[in-house]
């Protein structure tokens, strides 16, 4: 019997938008404090109906082999049965927040 496919939805906030991706590898990365996305996938769609949120997602990942997600950027990771439509959303009226980081320290200060 074949295995079958794992597909995650990640949702992540990126310079001001939030970002609803589909992907079939998530991983704890190397880099302390970054959540490591390989695979993406995007639906083969009717070409008559464009999705304009996915068609941008489709031009910003087409040459990326995996990306690097500080873990305080992720909202909410989702293991799937399917994929659905990846899309972008502007943040405003949105009910997700950005986690919130406390402001660097200054360097001397002791």
């Amino acid at each position: 019997m074949a295995e079958k496919k794992q597909i995650f939805r990640v949702i992540f906030h990126n310079q001001g938008e939030v970002f609803e991706v589909y992907a079939s590898n998530i991983y704890q990365c190397d880099l302390y404090g970054f959540v490591e996305i390989e695979g993406y996938t995007f639906g083969e769609r009717s070409q008559l109906l464009v999705d304009p949120g996915e068609e941008k997602l489709k031009s910003i990942f087409s040459d990326v082999k995996r990306s690097f997600i500080p873990l305080t950027s992720i909202v909410r990771i989702d293991e799937v049965e399917k994929e659905g439509v990846s899309k972008v959303s502007t943040g405003s009226g949105e009910k997700v927040a950005q986690f919130p980081i406390p402001p660097m320290p200054r360097g001397g200060d002791k």
